[in-house]
């Protein structure tokens, strides 16, 4: 009877090793597949900060793209251009897409903040517009004009205006001119700055405005039908993929940042925007 108990034992014994076995060997095989192609147990989430109008729009159209490689997309939408870097800067975002070089430079010399591009993306020529003339040749001495007040888009702006011989800067290069840069006003134009997603509700009460294209876009204007006079597509002020030192090097945003700059984006641009925002890859 001993014997009979103890071969039970040994049996038993042996069916739990192997049971034991065949298990570490599936769960080998399951790490084996998973290593042999990582793109299956990948699971990235990217939370990035936008305008509404075009750079959510693009954000979202490569969000299907971006989904199937296993990053999925967040997108946040801002009406003003000072929050998403602040909030990027503090972690509560992953990256942002609405801004050029000037703009990124200058608000991190401002606010002590160290955000760093990753790739350019499209180029927006600003344009400027006006609700009562039809050309620059009608409007009149004293005419009220609006600029954005931020400093880099303020001197855009009146570099736009003096390009058209409105006005003459200090500096007729200088991003950095203000107002005050203002040596030659032959029109004597009254120049005021305001926030610049407020200028296209202000059109109305101002005799001429110029106007982010992207704020432009947001309030129906078309800026290469709607727009007096416009940049050249040269303008070398590309909207950029903006993350953080710790962060743009990570899978996650290098993945964005090729999909941002694919031949479908591209083409999404070119067919969307038909000429108001260019690419610039």
């Amino acid at each position: 009877m001993k014997k009979w108990s103890f071969a039970f034992l040994s049996l038993a014994l042996l069916l739990i090793l192997g049971a034991c076995g065949n298990t570490q060997n599936a769960q080998n095989g399951q790490k084996a597949t998973a290593d042999n192609n990582p793109g299956t147990s990948r699971s990235i989430e990217l939370k990035v900060g936008a305008s509404a109008v075009p750079h959510a729009e693009i954000l979202e159209a490569i969000k299907p793209a971006l989904e199937k490689e296993g990053v999925r997309l967040q997108v946040v939408t801002f009406n003003d251009y000072v929050q998403p870097n602040v909030q990027l800067f503090d972690k509560q975002l992953d990256a942002n897409f609405f801004q050029h070089q000037p703009y990124l430079d200058s608000e991190n010399k401002a606010r002590g903040m160290d955000l760093v591009s990753v790739v350019p993306v499209h180029v927006e020529p600003m344009g400027a517009y006006s609700q009562k003339y039809k050309s620059v040749d009608e409007i009149p001495d004293g005419a009220i004009v609006g600029i954005p007040n931020d400093a880099t888009n303020a001197g855009r702006a009146l570099m736009l205006l003096a390009k058209q011989g409105l006005i003459t800067l200090k500096d007729n290069t200088d991003i950095n001119s203000t107002i005050a840069d203002i040596t030659g006003n032959p029109k004597n134009l009254d120049v005021r700055d305001a926030d610049a997603a407020m200028l296209p509700r202000q059109l109305p009460d101002l005799d001429l405005a110029v106007i982010n294209t992207n704020y432009a876009l947001e309030a129906n204007l078309n800026p290469t039908k709607d727009a007096l006079f416009i940049e050249d597509k040269e303008s070398p002020y590309a909207n950029l993929l903006v993350a953080r030192p710790d962060n743009k090097d990570s899978e996650g945003i290098q993945m964005l940042a090729k999909a941002l700059q694919s031949e479908e984006v591209k083409k999404f641009i070119e067919d969307k925007y038909q000429g108001a925002i260019v690419p610039a890859f």
